[in-house]
């Protein structure tokens, strides 16, 4: 079975009530490991040295460690460390609690001068927060800004919306909720009731209850049966009956005697023995904060939690069947979103048609309301003129049905002609549409059109995203062949010649994630301090990231046989699909049609397009002989802006994306750029749209992504560390795509 990465609510429910009694312990100082694990060392009059340890990357943890079970103090301490260490030493612990039912623990600590409040978040991506005593964010890891919620230095700290305790809703609200699910039992315990699935299935084996019974089809009884197993577990954690496991797993394949031929790997710790792991061999402890200290300390020194080799396959092969298995749930999301944005786009130009459709009574209503609002008639009396005019019967009236003054906006209710709405009034034959009603029936059509585009562009989008998962399915299917095949020869006993063998070995070595030490080879290009990518058929594109590299660029390294693009959108990068190096002479090519939509891509997505948020621009090429610094007789050019004279290539609609990943060979650095040139060059790549994570956190997340899937961990820190990923991420928000 998986090993477990993160507590639970329950396990952190457990988990505060033993926190709490290290109370009053004094703070030494901070450190904080890979930027998702922070240490806080104490002193504990009663205990002595007290060791608290806050993970918020792929594991998640929260626990006090035994001092034998901490790794070294980390170098330099970086800035978030630093601000912990003026802020805190010498502070008091004053506590921890759980936020409501979630995956959120907030710690206490008083000082003199200033007290200092700590913030984990051990759900998603996991962040910390320090708050000072108002509740505003000093620092934190990751910046966090979402139409919910922020996080922010500066900011009013925001929790997550409110989630149902399912340990303290009564019997009543506890049926209601079951009753609202469509879904089985089990499921909806898990998702509904905040449960998660082994605590869900948990409940279920108490209770009795078969896990797939459809809530529709489970009796009164069921309901009683599972709300009383909840009880006693809530009733269990708030009084600290806690009699703590940590569960084991043998691995497969055994000795002589039959026995297990490697010591058991541990898979879960729980607060009190399950019914779901009564197969399981179990470690008792007598406190669950030193059962959770054990099993992450296990955990770690097991290798971080992946799945053991049996014991006849070679130790460090990848799992290519789990990689196979993700690229095909990316690839079938990715359709969903397509086959999404052609129903938004489809219904987006519907609603527009049915404006013209229905030409004379929209007029008539957004002519009506125009006119009141020029003699200042007051919204609330529009909409009440409106509702007496249904009343009567006028048509124009009795579409309307919805006035909102804060928006200057009307919603109309006009005949669709057609069953399959998703606003339909459920009879499949209206749909409503909002109205600007300071404008006209075209304006509020045109908007509608453009908006239809707007979506269509994200389609084509994921389109090209679709395209990208495909080639990294296929790269992982070839790295599975040619392992495959190297298994096989190695079965046969080496059969063939010396120079097979080698070639053999050669296929092996290219499989760098798996590698446990992997040689850096650092480059030294010309190139590097500007934005930069090589396409998919070798030719270099270059970028400017300013006005003066835009300068530089066309001054300094633009030869006659290059091409200059450019975006539509003001706010673009300089971008040369150069023909040759700097100091070499160069002929005339005949580039690609893909080698052009490469460096198009390549300067749309590093434009405003990009900050914008608009999933995809346009582009245009020339020669290198219509870009002017000349202006026009009394006109003027700005630093880093150029004049373009003569016909134009243009490439229209083209995605904002890019892919962001670690190249092994020739050179072991960070690379990025469009997808379809990175995909292929890289060991492992990222691929980003334009999102709402700010340029350093979604830099971090791809640091924590592209880390956790190599075996050398510490190479990537070397190579490709989040500052040096930043670098080729546009400017803006940006998202993962999966």
């Amino acid at each position: 079975m998986d090993q477990k990465r993160e507590l639970s609510s329950i396990d952190l429910a457990a988990l505060v009530t033993e926190l709490n009694r290290y109370e009053g312990a004094k703070v030494d100082k901070a450190y904080l490991y890979d930027d998702d694990l922070l240490r806080l060392k104490l002193r504990d009059f009663d205990r002595g040295r007290v060791e608290l340890m806050i993970e918020v990357g792929d594991v998640k943890r929260a626990h006090v460690a035994a001092p034998e079970h901490v790794a070294d103090a980390p170098g330099r301490p970086p800035n978030f460390a630093k601000m912990l260490r003026n802020r805190m030493s010498g502070a008091d612990f004053a506590g921890v609690s759980q936020y409501e039912f979630d995956r959120i623990l907030t710690f206490e600590f008083e000082r003199e001068d200033e007290n200092t409040t700590l913030v984990a978040e051990l759900f998603g991506q996991g962040n910390i927060a320090a708050l000072d005593e108002t509740g505003e964010v000093v620092g934190s890891l990751s910046t966090v800004r979402l139409k919910s919620r922020t996080v922010a230095p500066g900011a009013q700290y925001e929790y997550p919306a409110s989630r149902l305790n399912p340990l303290d809703v009564s019997l009543g609200g506890f049926e209601r909720h079951m009753r609202d699910s469509d879904s089985d039992v089990v499921r909806t315990l898990a998702t509904q009731l905040n449960l998660g699935g082994l605590y869900a299935e948990e409940v279920c084996t108490r209770a009795g209850v078969e896990k797939e019974t459809p809530v529709e089809e489970a009796t009164d009884d069921q309901l009683r049966a599972l709300h009383e197993a909840l009880e006693r577990i809530g009733e269990r954690l708030r009084s600290g009956d806690v009699d703590p496991r940590v569960y084991e797993e043998a691995l497969e394949g055994g000795g002589d005697d039959g026995e297990s031929a490697a010591d058991p790997r541990v898979v879960d710790v729980t607060p009190f023995p399950l019914a779901e792991h009564e197969g399981l061999p179990s470690v008792g402890f007598d406190s669950f904060n030193a059962a959770v200290d054990e099993y992450f300390y296990r955990l770690d020194r097991e290798g971080g939690g992946d799945d053991a080799a049996p014991a006849d396959a070679s130790p460090s092969r990848p799992d290519f069947e789990e990689e196979i298995a993700k690229q095909e749930r990316i690839i079938e999301q990715q359709r969903g979103a397509i086959e999404g944005f052609e129903e938004q786009a489809e219904a987006e130009r519907e609603r527009a048609e049915l404006l013209y459709a229905n030409y004379d009574l929209v007029d008539e209503v957004l002519s009506t309301v125009r006119d009141a609002r020029e003699a200042e008639v007051p919204w609330e009396e529009i909409a009440e003129t409106l509702d007496a005019g249904a009343e009567q019967g006028i048509p124009a009236a009795e579409a309307v049905v919805d006035v909102d003054g804060g928006a200057g906006t009307v919603t109309v209710e006009l005949a669709d002609g057609h069953d399959g709405s998703d606003e339909s009034d459920g009879d499949g034959d209206s749909v409503r549409v909002e109205l600007d009603a300071s404008t006209g029936v075209e304006v509020n059509a045109d908007r509608l059109y453009q908006e239809a585009k707007r979506i269509e562009a994200k389609r084509e989008g994921a389109m090209e995203a679709i395209e990208s998962t495909r080639r990294e399915l296929e790269a992982v299917e070839k790295r599975k062949a040619e392992w495959e095949a190297k298994e096989a020869a190695d079965e046969d006993g080496g059969s063939g010649d010396d120079e097979e063998g080698d070639e053999d070995e050669a296929e092996y070595e290219t499989d760098w994630l798996s590698r446990a030490s992997i040689p850096i080879r650092r480059p030294d290009d010309w190139y590097d301090r500007f934005r930069w990518f090589h396409t998919s058929t070798g030719y270099l594109v270059i970028g400017g990231r300013n006005a003066d590299q835009n300068e530089e660029l066309v001054k300094k390294y633009m030869g006659k046989h290059d091409r200059f693009f450019h975006t539509q959108a003001h706010g673009g990068p300089v971008t040369l699909l150069k023909a040759s190096g700097p100091s070499e002479s160069a002929d005339p090519v005949d580039f690609s049609e893909e080698t052009l939509r490469e460096a198009a891509q390549f300067a749309v997505s590093y434009s405003s397009d990009w900050k914008d948020g608009r999933g995809a621009g346009d582009a245009y090429m020339v020669e290198p002989d219509q870009v002017s610094k000349t202006p026009e007789s009394g006109e003027y050019i700005e630093k880093g802006s150029f004049v373009i004279r003569g016909d134009r290539t243009y490439f229209e609609d083209v995605p904002c994306r890019v892919a962001v990943g670690v190249q092994c060979e020739p050179v072991t650095r960070a690379i990025g750029g469009p997808p379809s040139a990175i995909v292929d060059r890289a060991a492992t790549s990222v691929t980003l749209e334009p999102g709402m994570y700010a340029q350093n956190d979604a830099a971090m997340m791809v640091y924590r992504e592209l880390k956790g899937r190599f075996a050398d961990q510490s190479f990537v820190r070397k190579v490709a560390s989040a500052d040096q990923l930043q670098e080729f991420l546009p400017p803006g928000g940006s998202d993962i795509v999966d």
